[in-house]
Order: C-alpha cells, then sequence, then structure tokens
C-alpha cells in the first residue's frame, strides 16, 4: 500500500502590508481581520516580526485562534541567535526566544526559521554546535527547524550531512544571488519563491508556477527534485514529506495572488 503523500502547505511572508488593501484584501475589510481573511485563502504565512524583536504568548494565541484547523505558521527565529561571529554562543538567544510563547501555537506552529546574513560563512563545528543547541521539543510541544544559509561556502556535503544528522532542513531559495541548495535534509521541505514580479499579475508566469506545484508534489509524495541545484551526491532516503511554499518577493504586491494559484495546482 502506498505511503500517503505529505501536507503541502503554500503562502506569503507576514500578512500586514498596506499595498494588499484593495488588492488582495477587500476594500473596506478592517485591519483586525486581515490575518482571518488571509487564512481564508492561504494555508501558511511566514511571521517575520519574530525576527526582529520578542512578541507575547498572548499574541501568538490570538494569531492561532484566527486561522483554520490545518492552517500552519512558520516563525522566523530571532537575528539575535544567527547574526553572531560564534554561533555556538547562541544559547541563551534561542531559549529567551521559546520562553517569549511560541509554542502557545499548538498544532498551528510549524517550522521555525533560522536566517543568516549572506556574508556568513560555512563553519562546520561551530555550525554544528548551533544545531546542537536548537531544542526538539519545547513545552510539550514537537519543533522542526529550517535554515536559510545565503552564502556560497554552504554548498558543500559536509553541510548537507551536518543538516541531516540533526533532521534540519534547509531552505530552498528561488532567488536571484543565494546559493540554491535543493538537497533534502529532513523530514520536511521548504521553500522561499523570491524571483517574482509585480508586473506579473500572479508574481510567476502559469508555467512557472506549473513547474513549481509539479516540484512541490513530487517531494509530498518522497521524491527528489533533480533539476534544482543539489550539493551532495547522495539523495535522500524515499519518503512522504510536508512542504512549506512561500512566495516573497520585493515588491510582494502579487504574492498572495501567486500563493492562491500554486494552492491551485496542488489541489
Amino acid at each position: 500500500m502506498a505511503k500517503k503523500p505529505g501536507q503541502i502547505h503554500i503562502g506569503i511572508g507576514g500578512w500586514t502590508f498596506a499595498p494588499w488593501r484593495g488588492v488582495f484584501y477587500p476594500d473596506k475589510l478592517t485591519q483586525a481581520k486581515e490575518l482571518s481573511y488571509a487564512a481564508s485563502k492561504l494555508t501558511s504565512i511566514e511571521i517575520n516580526g519574530t525576527y526582529y524583536g520578542s512578541q507575547k504568548p498572548e499574541s501568538f494565541r490570538k494569531w492561532a485562534s484566527e486561522v483554520p484547523d490545518g492552517f500552519i505558521f512558520s516563525v522566523k527565529g530571532p537575528r539575535f541567535a544567527t547574526n553572531r561571529r560564534v554561533l555556538a554562543e547562541a544559547g541563551d538567544s534561542i531559549q529567551r526566544f521559546y520562553e517569549t510563547g511560541v509554542t502557545e501555537m499548538g498544532d498551528r506552529l510549524g517550522p521555525v526559521l533560522w536566517q543568516f546574513a549572506p556574508t556568513k560563512k560555512y563553519d562546520e563545528a561551530d555550525f554544528g554546535k548551533f544545531l546542537e543547541l536548537l531544542p526538539r521539543v519545547f513545552n510539550g510541544v514537537a519543533l522542526r527547524h529550517v535554515v536559510e544559509v545565503r552564502h556560497d561556502s554552504f554548498c558543500t556535503p559536509s553541510f548537507i550531512d551536518l543538516l541531516r544528522q540533526f533532521n534540519v532542513a534547509v531552505v530552498y531559495a528561488d532567488h536571484a544571488k543565494y546559493p540554491a541548495i535543493a538537497d533534502i535534509t529532513a523530514d520536511f521541505v521548504y521553500v522561499r519563491l523570491q524571483t517574482g514580479e509585480d508586473t506579473v499579475k500572479t508574481a510567476y508566469p502559469p508555467k512557472a508556477l506549473d513547474a513549481w506545484a509539479g516540484r512541490f508534489k513530487l517531494w509530498a509524495s518522497g521524491g527528489d527534485v533533480e533539476d534544482l541545484a543539489h550539493s551532495h551526491p547522495k539523495p535522500a532516503k524515499k519518503q512522504p514529506r510536508d512542504v512549506f511554499a512561500y512566495v516573497i518577493h520585493e515588491g510582494k504586491i502579487r504574492a498572495p495572488a501567486g500563493a492562491m494559484e500554486l494552492i491551485a495546482r496542488v489541489s
């Protein structure tokens, strides 16, 4: 009997963006209802505010209460943990982040994204120490972690081996400058689509959306996407995987339309 494919969650970065009013959000929709409206059209949102500063437990609870069953947030970890010379010293920042109440989201909490500066180079020993600091469970909630690295020095088999050892995913960034690493390193896949254009009504043209939707379904069913750049010669074990994908480009105006088009293609 074939195993059931993983879930595919598709969305955007954040939900508060004035230019979306009258484009994505109806004209007369109050700002207080924007999250619930976005969650009715999308299946995930990447929360970026947590990267810049702490939130309160009641905020996480409120956000979780405004989305339907099955909707998943990914949450960006704080820059105080990742923007440092010695990553092995990030333990206190990571602990403080979880103590702000992120696990109050319960089953609405998806992966935590740890984003690194483009100047941060790969240091196997130090990066390994950082991965050791990431909790697997907090307040009884199982946690998933994904890293976004943006320096070419990470395009090496040892980095992939390290992530696989800790079951930590690596962002596949569809980006003009950042490295593209499509190796599967965890029990889920995380994609950030960052080359969309606001001159295109759906951010990406139909053929590109078709291609991405096909990749999402292949990953979810347990396969590997061979037309994207890999850094390790050995493929990951075949197994169904959840997929998290976000349309996040510079102008952002067409991101919701692109995400909705992708949702329609994988449904």
